[in-house]
């Protein structure tokens, strides 16, 4: 178990330095480049050093072996020469003349170099016996059966060995041989053995220079590396956290501009555009305030003469039963334009108010379920008048929330007269849900519906998914946009969903207590078509209709609505 948990622990600390290093990787351009380049440059010097290193190795034994060749095949002749004028006729006689020729071999060529004396495989003896010679008989095995026969074929052979040392460990080195005629005892081999060890000195010497070399080459090319990346980065860097200080709203910030090379005309480049967005981002501004300040002038302007003309109106409108048909059709809609012009200063001076900054939230404890149930009673008649059904389905628990009842009411209010207007006759469902950081409503309607598109823009000012569309109820065009900025202003959210031919579903979410940051809804979005069960109903239908509250007791009824609201929900 120990075992398991360390190496367990040993993976976890392997995969986070991994993800760190990804990190590092990905958000460092300097980085990469520099280790680009090492990598680059390390495998390139190591092919050149592997190139160099096996080019010297082979010229030095090559040229080694060129010179022991020629030296072991003169003093294979001078050892031949020295066999056929000797006039030994005995036994110990051939015995000495081995010996003095092998000692006479051993000094002779440019390195001192171990000799032996062996008889030829296949060959036997003269009446006596008289055994080989060699200088070191301890390194007689290095002579291998696979040279001895290669040189009794006749001709010089050779055959690299390995040499062991008396401190341990071994030495490169070539072994030599050729057969020579050894008076009254037949045929012989004669072989040398040279070592290599100083060429190998040599190249090991070269290969340590090459590494040497190498490792200042990659530490001056990680250096030059570093500087370049670090001269072009670095104003790269600088640009991107003055863009930052820019798009948080810090519109003075500026690129120091040093020298005259690309990085400089960069920053100077940089420093005109934020110039140019400066003086647009002022003049857009004083463009907007001047338009805001417009729109609430012309509104308060408007509200005198409106005032008098809506006094005039009224008077007319009062007294239309006594006109002729055509003049009091006229002074009807007369009146319903006034009471439309009216409704549109009146969200003009808000939408002023919200771009100027100065409203206000007037928040109380409330129960939402109380403002469901008004603005669900302010929309009745018009559901009655369009044929629409209102389905409220809110939970028995209380929902209470810090909301301004006024603007939350006038989101509901523009949320049920566009879900009636577009239902074409369906049911229009409220549902009002909560959990402990939120409470949530949304209304959703089986109408027309809209596109995804259509859902993205429903909250622009002005906007209508249909221009051709005539307005029946007579909104300004504003209800969704004011609607928006009321739950804005209350740290909520106004969401929309809609398909074509399925209908239409707005959510609105509100945290409970003020300062909380809402990450979920209680509420989805998008509906689900089963029925909700296991919450309180009030379902609100037509006066023309015989049932008019069903699934629903006295006693629930007493509690949920007023008075006023019993006779005016249906």
């Amino acid at each position: 178990m120990r075992v398991s948990g360390a190496w367990r622990l040993l993976r976890a600390r392997s995969r986070r330095r991994a993800r760190s290093w990804t990190r590092a990787w990905r958000s460092s351009l300097q980085l990469r480049v520099i280790t680009s380049t090492l990598a680059i440059g390390l495998v390139a010097l190591t092919l050149v050093g592997a190139y160099v290193s096996a080019r010297t190795a082979a010229g030095l034994f090559d040229d080694r072996l060129q010179q022991v060749l020629q030296e072991s095949a003169r003093s294979t002749l001078q050892a031949q020469t020295t066999f056929d004028s000797s006039t030994a006729a005995t036994g110990a006689d051939v015995q000495r003349l081995k010996r003095d020729v092998v000692e006479a071999q051993r000094t002779g060529g440019s390195d001192s170099r171990e000799v032996f004396l062996l008889r030829a495989p296949g060959q036997q003896g003269g009446d006596m016996f008289i055994p080989g010679a060699a200088t070191d008989q301890a390194l007689v095995p290095l002579v291998s059966r696979e040279l001895r026969l290669a040189t009794a074929e006749g001709g010089q052979r050779w055959q690299s060995v390995a040499i062991p040392r008396e401190t341990g460990g071994v030495s490169p080195g070539v072994m030599v041989g050729q057969d020579v005629i050894v008076p009254v005892d037949g045929t012989y081999q004669l072989f040398f053995l040279y070592s290599m060890q100083s060429e190998q000195d040599r190249l090991d010497f070269l290969q340590r220079t090459l590494g040497l070399a190498a490792v200042a080459l990659v530490v001056l090319l990680g250096s030059m590396t570093w500087l370049v990346t670090r001269q072009t980065v670095r104003p790269v860097r600088r640009a991107a956290e003055v863009a930052e200080r820019l798009a948080d709203g810090h519109l003075s910030e500026r690129m120091p501009e040093k020298g005259e090379d690309e990085m400089a005309t960069l920053a100077r480049s940089f420093n005109e555009m934020a110039d140019s967005l400066q003086d647009q981002i002022h003049r857009m501004e004083e463009l907007s305030t001047l338009q805001r300040r417009f729109v609430s002038d012309v509104s308060h302007e408007l509200r005198t003469p409106l005032t008098t003309i809506r006094m005039a109106g009224e008077v007319i409108h009062a007294s239309r039963e006594d006109f002729d048909p055509a003049v009091k059709r006229s002074a009807e809609l007369l009146q319903t334009q006034l009471d439309r012009f009216e409704d549109l200063l009146a969200d003009l001076l808000e939408i002023s108010r919200f771009d100027a900054g100065a409203a206000m939230l007037d928040a109380e404890g409330r129960d939402v379920r109380d403002v469901v149930i008004q603005a669900v009673d302010h929309a009745a008649p018009l559901a009655e008048r369009r044929g629409a059904w209102l389905h409220v389905v809110v939970p028995e628990e209380r929902c209470v929330a810090d909301i301004d009842p006024r603007r939350v009411e006038r989101i509901l209010r523009n949320l049920l007269v566009n879900a009636v207007e577009h239902a074409e006759g369906s049911t229009v469902e409220v549902t009002v849900g909560a959990d402990a950081h939120a409470v949530a409503v949304t209304v959703r309607d089986r109408g027309v519906g809209m596109t995804p598109d259509e859902a993205a823009h429903v909250f622009d000012r002005f906007w209508r998914a249909d221009p051709a569309r005539a307005r029946t109820t007579g909104g300004t065009g504003l209800g969704l946009a004011i609607s928006l900025e009321d739950a804005h202003l209350h740290g909520g959210w106004l969401e929309a969903w809609g398909r074509p031919g399925r209908g239409a579903s707005f959510r609105l979410t509100l945290p409970r207590r003020a300062g909380i940051r809402l990450t979920a809804s209680p509420l989805p979005l998008q509906p689900e078509e089963s029925p909700i069960t296991g919450s309180l109903r009030i379902v609100a239908r037509p006066h023309n209709d015989p049932a008019a509250l069903p699934e629903m007791g006295s006693d629930d009824l007493d509690s949920a609505l007023s008075d006023d609201e019993r006779q005016e929900v249906r």
